[in-house]
């Protein structure tokens, strides 16, 4: 299936939605070989350029609502952080891997856990607007005594001057699904929103300890290869369906 910036039609109809908005992509290359053992059953690495690819995601997640239910700020709007795969199946989808997603809605992190298998991370996440762009932290709440916390910070500077539309940015967004391995099998879960918006960002500041927590340990430890901003989009999500089915 090739990369396009427009999503297909979700089929079935919506049965979820969210805002993403002041999203930060921070990307590494690494070798296939350390992406592929942690893949869902029948996934294999997407690769670009020769190379798999980590990303460090960190943005507001707004409005979330499920099926005709109204959007609720109680507990559907918190900074996630999430670290993330890529991949592809036998009949061509490209989509999302989630290693972690840290969240500060505990009502969301369990509903996503339940309906999905997702595996959402209760944690103290926040961001703020700080001079030319913008800083993301989070810390996770620790559910036994002395048990490790992981902690992670981003700073980010945007040129909200210039857009980035090529090849790698594009291999980098334009995901429409995601791949969960759900009771042994693999569950593909589409999802459509408008073309990204993308701004050339660098980090200025870094603190990780989210892929490491996440089966990737070093990656951060290089500058990245990728680093880009966008303020955002509408997501939506479709019904899913397991492995073998399209």
């Amino acid at each position: 299936m090739e990369l396009s910036r427009t999503a297909p039609p979700l089929r079935g109809g919506v049965v979820a939605a969210q805002e993403w908005r002041q999203v930060a992509f921070v990307h590494w290359r690494v070798d296939p070989t350390i992406v592929a053992p942690l893949l869902p059953p029948g996934v294999v690495p997407d690769l670009f350029d020769g190379s798999a690819w980590v990303g460090l995601i960190a943005f507001r997640l707004g409005d979330a609502r499920i099926g005709p239910l109204p959007p609720t700020s109680r507990w559907g709007s918190f900074t996630e952080v999430n670290v993330r795969l890529y991949g592809v199946d036998a009949a061509g989808r490209r989509g999302v891997v989630f290693r972690s997603l840290e969240a500060s809605s505990l009502p969301a992190v369990i509903a996503a856990r339940a309906l999905f298998g997702l595996p959402y991370i209760w944690a103290r996440s926040d961001q703020r607007q700080i001079a030319g762009g913008w800083q993301y932290a989070s810390r996770r709440r620790g559910l036994r005594p002395g048990s490790p916390e992981p902690r992670f910070r981003l700073d980010v500077a945007v040129d909200e001057t210039r857009t980035v539309d090529d090849a790698l940015s594009l291999f980098l967004t334009a995901r429409w699904g995601l791949f969960q391995e759900r009771f042994g099998r693999t569950l593909w879960l589409p999802n459509e929103h408008e073309p990204w918006v993308l701004h050339p960002a660098r980090v200025t500041a870094l603190h990780d300890e989210l892929c490491a927590a996440a089966g990737l340990p070093g990656i951060v430890d290089a500058a990245p290869d990728s680093v880009l901003f966008s303020p955002g989009v509408d997501a939506r999500f479709g019904l899913g369906s397991m492995n073998g089915a399209v």
